[in-house]
Formats: C-alpha cells, sequence, structure tokens
C-alpha cells in the first residue's frame, strides 16, 4: 500500500471527552519515526522501554524507532507498571537508554518507586507527552537522574509528537510554572489562528493549527468530526489541537489550557489547569486535578486531590494556601481528598471518571 493509505486506528484517550478513532497512514507514522530517529541518534546499542498500550500513540515511538535501528525494547508489563519500585529497578538492571511515558508514571516513580536509591542508570533521554508534567516533581526526577536529557513532548493523536522542548539543565527553585510545550518538529507547520482561522498575532493566545506529513486522515466513521477538526484555506489544510498556546521569541510555543477547560466565573476567564498549577505548590500535595460544574448560582470548581503521605488535608489549610496563592475568583469552592487520582487506559488524569464522582 501506499505512504498516503491508511496504517492505522488509534484511539483518543477519553480523558476529556468520547473517544474517536483516529486514522493514521503510513506516512503519518514514518515521518514520525523519521524526526525521532534525528532527535535521539539512537544506535543498536539503545535499550527503550515500552510501557505506553499499543492503542497509545506513544507506542508508536517505542515499537518503531528502535526497530528501524536495531535497538532493544524492553516491555513493561501492565503488573510491572503498576509496581513502580519494581520499574524503578529494571530501569537500572535492563540498563535503559531511552524512557518515554506520561509524566503521572515519571511522577509515580520519583514518589514511590525509590528511584533515588540507585545511581547507576544508563538513561540517555526521559522523554515525556501526554499531560502537563508538574514541575516540583520533574525537579525531584531530574535530582535523582542528573544525566538524561529531558524532552517535554507535545501533541494529540492527531498529530503525534508535532512540537517539542528540552528542559534545562538547572530548574530555578522557585520556578512553579509547567515549561513550554517548544518549537515546531522538523516534518510539521505550526501556526496560532482565532476562530474564524485568521493568524493572531505572536505574543497573543490563540488556537494552535498544525499541518504537515503527520497530521490524520480524519476520524473512523465521523465524517462531520473530521470536518469540524480541520481548518482549510490557500496554505493547507491545518488541525485544530483545540489547544490555547502563545508564540513567544524564537518560534517558542507554551501552553495555555484546552478550550474545553476554560470556564467563565464572575466575569472572569478561568483555566483550569492553573488552578491545578498553583496546588502543586503546596510540599504535602502529589496529585491534583480541577473540575467545574455550571450551577443555577454560577459555576462551581471542585478540586480532587492525592496527598504525599495519604492524610487529607485541613479544609482550612486548603482554603488559606489559595488564598495566598490564587486570586479570590479563581478560588474552589469543593476538596475532594484520594488516595490516587484516577488514570485512563493511558495514564491520564481521568477527568470524566472525576465528573461522575461528584
Amino acid at each position: 500500500s501506499g505512504p498516503d493509505n491508511l496504517a492505522y486506528v488509534l484511539y483518543t484517550s477519553g480523558s476529556t471527552g468520547q473517544p474517536k478513532g483516529v486514522m493514521l497512514t503510513h506516512c503519518n507514522g514514518s515521518s514520525y519515526v523519521d524526526w525521532c530517529s534525528d532527535i535521539l541518534a539512537p544506535d543498536e546499542n539503545d535499550r527503550f522501554s515500552s510501557h505506553a498500550p499499543f492503542h497509545f500513540d506513544l507506542s508508536i515511538l517505542d515499537i518503531f524507532v528502535p526497530l528501524k535501528h536495531g535497538a532493544t525494547v524492553f516491555l513493561i508489563g501492565e503488573e510491572l507498571g503498576k509496581n513502580p519500585t519494581r520499574m524503578a529497578s529494571v530501569i537500572a538492571e535492563r540498563r535503559l537508554t531511552v524512557w518515554y511515558s506520561t509524566p503521572s508514571v515519571l511522577t509515580l516513580l520519583v514518589e514511590h518507586g525509590s528511584l533515588d536509591a540507585r545511581d547507576d542508570h544508563a538513561l540517555r533521554f526521559i522523554l515525556f507527552a501526554g499531560e502537563v508534567f508538574p514541575v516540583k516533581h520533574l525537579r525531584r526526577l531530574k535530582a535523582v537522574v542528573p544525566r538524561a536529557r529531558y524532552l517535554n513532548l507535545y501533541g494529540p493523536t492527531e498529530t503525534n509528537v508535532c512540537t517539542y522542548y528540552e528542559i534545562p539543565q538547572t530548574i530555578a527553585e522557585d520556578r512553579s510554572a509547567p515549561f513550554p510545550i517548544g518549537r515546531a518538529c522538523s516534518h510539521v507547520k505550526a501556526r496560532v489562528i482565532d476562530a474564524n482561522g485568521r493568524d493572531v498575532p505572536r505574543g497573543q493566545e490563540g488556537e494552535l493549527a498544525i499541518s504537515g506529513a503527520p497530521v490524520m486522515l480524519g476520524y473512523w466513521n465521523m465524517p462531520e468530526r473530521t470536518s469540524a477538526a480541520f481548518h482549510v484555506d490557500s496554505s493547507g489544510r491545518w488541525y485544530r489541537t483545540g489547544d490555547v498556546v502563545i508564540e513567544g521569541d524564537g518560534g517558542v510555543y507554551t501552553f495555555r489550557g484546552r478550550r474545553d477547560r476554560m470556564v467563565k466565573r464572575r466575569g472572569y476567564r478561568i483555566e483550569l489547569g492553573e488552578i491545578e498549577t498553583a496546588l502543586y505548590r503546596h510540599p504535602a500535595i502529589s496529585e491534583v486535578a480541577a473540575i467545574a460544574r455550571s450551577e443555577e448560582s454560577g459555576v462551581s470548581i471542585k478540586v480532587f486531590y492525592a496527598s504525599r503521605d495519604g492524610h487529607a488535608l485541613s479544609l482550612i489549610e486548603l482554603k488559606r494556601f489559595c488564598a495566598h496563592n490564587l486570586p479570590a475568583y479563581m478560588a474552589p469552592d469543593w476538596f475532594s481528598h484520594q488516595q490516587l487520582l484516577p488514570k485512563t487506559s493511558t495514564d491520564k488524569i481521568d477527568y470524566q471518571h472525576l465528573m461522575r464522582m461528584e
């Protein structure tokens, strides 16, 4: 079959909505694998982890990049993936050189895996994608595995990775803001557009749109959803990611949030991820997710969180912390302590499940 023919179908995670079948071509996959080869420069001595389930787009790198270069793939099965202490041992004992997973898995490793008990890691690259990596967990991971290069990879299933950012060697102690999603990969074109498809000036918020070799054919048996997902103009066919970004100097994009996670409250626009970022500054909080509900009295915000010691924080302490770290209009109305936050099958926080827990 030709490069533009359908090769495989991956389903979106469904963390914020109904999963959709994403139709991807041979060209979509091979262009991404070629880009990974350029960035990682792997050879037959590399040993890649394969943590992602095969229906998750992270698995394309895990399987096909080492296959192209004759490298080794070490499969992280479901049971092993639930045991952070054993996973940490496997990384060292199997001399893995490239690790790729969601930030949630890396947080589990650094919080509960005794990763700091081993100093014999062979890791060259630690790659993460799929969700925002809280800076306090990333800082701790870099302290434990300092010699590896860390890449923040960004991209929806519909394009796979389309931007990337290398984390600096040192993370400032006072930094809590997430790192940028970075520059466009060499095999894609990126732009920031408004609701009508017009280009947004650099430095202003807009929706990230992607064109080029890795962009999907469309959604399986969903022609209307496919049509709505694209903006077409004289410059080509652009996939609308639904992610709000700002383009900065040097073409570096900063993620501002999902369009579907922005709410209006008391006349102010709120990005729920900003509430999560603020709460991650609390030293006792290990996981946090904010959701919004529309009620007769307006929008209410509920926060689900997990703590490092497994004990709930007092409501007074949480409200006091929010008062010092958030504007009053962003303060959550409710807090719910959980031992661990629910995850999708692709190891992202499952917001749909949290909505049902209301």
